[in-house]
């Protein structure tokens, strides 16, 4: 066997090391991954997504449970009307059972009567439904492998959370961006207010939420969906690393 020196152990480590940056490099551009804008709307790299994320397959039939169940919670379920137990009213019989031509009644506070007590009224209830966790996470999924499978999610650089707070600004990150007249999602990376917050509050259409409160009806609501910063990020820690065990 031939002896081998320092030198060309060194080498070889070397253009091994320079075959596996061209391999992780190349699996980067051909894995999923998404547009990214500056702020004077011009596109300026791609962000690479997970694919356990935005590449997950499920049902439509667990879509509109999903969208059943969270819009079943929405209600309050607070509407209520008083029968004619309840209404204020005298008791005292309002006229004679007899000889007046008319219905025989007992009280002023029967539904028929202006004041009185509502038939059939609604009564404070829940209307809130169940649904498990799994089907929760694996819709959430769906609904991102969807939209981006359609071209709806984008990126915005972290310089964008320092804008100036006037809505003249975003507007013009919008139109320039291709998004003006859309439903558009701002996915910030923690719940706190800033600029960019300040600056999009007033524009119809527009909608700020932050990575962890991010759910399934917000997703499908959404014409696109913008990954402020370092959102991506912040969602994959919370909805992967946190289920790894």
């Amino acid at each position: 066997m031939p002896k081998t020196t320092p030198k060309k152990t060194v080498k070889t480590v070397k253009k091994v090391s320079k075959k596996l940056q061209k391999v992780v490099k190349t699996a980067k551009v051909s894995g999923l991954s998404v547009p990214v804008y500056d702020l004077k709307g011009a596109q300026v790299k791609k962000m690479v997504v997970p694919k356990e994320i935005f590449s997950t397959q499920a049902s439509d039939k667990l879509l509109a449970q999903y969208v059943r169940v969270y819009l079943a919670n929405q209600r309050q379920g607070n509407a209520s009307s008083k029968t004619r137990a309840e209404v204020r009213a005298s008791t005292r019989k309002i006229y004679r059972q007899k000889g007046t031509g008319r219905a025989r009644h007992g009280a002023k506070s029967a539904p028929i009567f202006v004041g009185g007590g509502v038939a059939f009224g609604p009564r404070p209830r829940d209307f809130s439904l169940k649904l498990n966790k799994k089907q929760r996470r694996k819709a959430f999924f769906y609904a991102l492998s969807l939209q981006y499978k359609e071209g709806n999610i984008v990126g915005l650089v972290d310089k964008s959370l320092e804008i100036e707070p006037k809505t003249k600004g975003f507007v013009s990150l919008l139109r320039s961006a291709q998004l003006a007249d859309k439903k558009v999602l701002l996915v910030m990376p923690e719940a706190k207010k800033n600029n960019l917050v300040l600056a999009s509050r007033n524009i119809p259409g527009v909608s700020v939420t932050n990575a962890v409160s991010l759910n399934t009806y917000e997703v499908l609501n959404s014409d696109k969906i913008v990954f402020v910063g370092k959102a991506l990020e912040a969602l994959t820690n919370h909805f992967l690393k946190k289920h790894e065990n």
